[in-house]
């Protein structure tokens, strides 16, 4: 250890011992602790090895690299996956605000992201994707053909939202043999109005349709 650092360490330990008679010191004591007991860590090392401190062999300080390294990553991935739901939340609105969204646009993994976007900013259009998404489930299309996803779909879609008590009287309606191709915009205003009712109703003409389909 050379002198210097002798002297550095020395000062460290008379701040840590002011920090602590000091109370208006105490937010920083903190720090001034953390880097003593670094410097007496790496005194120790100095003492073990009998050479220069080297951080590239320095065991604790790449691991703190490593870590700094790591919390980087996961925040780009978060700001790139921000701006991806942001991205698409705005590329549906405008599809749907052209009335272009339909059954021709599939569905994509972090669609819910996205609608939940649009709703949190009071983006009218967000009812248009709400319709889009409920056919989707009920057509069990695009991203909803794979189970998990639909699945997923459940919590990922908050409650009240009607999106869910939309598809399900959706699907329920198709069971019936009756055509769902037209416009169906009283399933939205009821699902709207009455999720529970609409979801209800749902259930019951799955029922009407397992019964006529045991008859058959």
């Amino acid at each position: 250890m050379t002198h210097s650092e002798a002297a550095a360490l020395e000062e460290a330990q008379l701040h840590v011992h002011l920090d602590r008679r000091d109370e208006s010191a105490a937010d920083d004591g903190g720090r001034r602790a953390a880097e003593l007991a670094e410097w007496q860590r790496v005194v120790q090392m100095l003492a073990a090895t009998g050479g220069p401190h080297d951080p590239d062999a320095d065991v604790v300080v790449q691991e703190e690299l490593a870590e700094d390294r790591r919390r980087e990553e996961a925040e780009q991935q978060r700001r790139q996956e921000q701006q991806r739901v942001a991205d698409r939340a705005e590329e549906l609105a405008r599809l749907g605000g052209a009335g272009r969204l339909d059954c021709s646009v599939p569905t994509q993994a972090g669609d819910e992201a996205a609608r939940e976007l649009l709703d949190e900013n009071g983006d009218y259009r967000a009812a248009s994707v709400d319709d889009w998404l409920a056919r989707a489930l009920a057509d069990q299309s695009g991203h909803y053909a794979d189970p998990a996803a639909r699945a997923a779909a459940v919590s990922l879609l908050p409650v009240p939202v009607p999106v869910r008590a939309r598809a399900a009287l959706l699907a329920a309606l198709a069971r019936t043999g009756a055509p769902i191709d037209g416009d169906l915009e009283f399933v939205g205003r009821l699902a709207q109005a009455d999720p529970a009712a609409a979801a209800a109703l749902a259930a019951l003409l799955e029922t009407a349709a397992a019964v006529k389909g045991g008859t058959a």
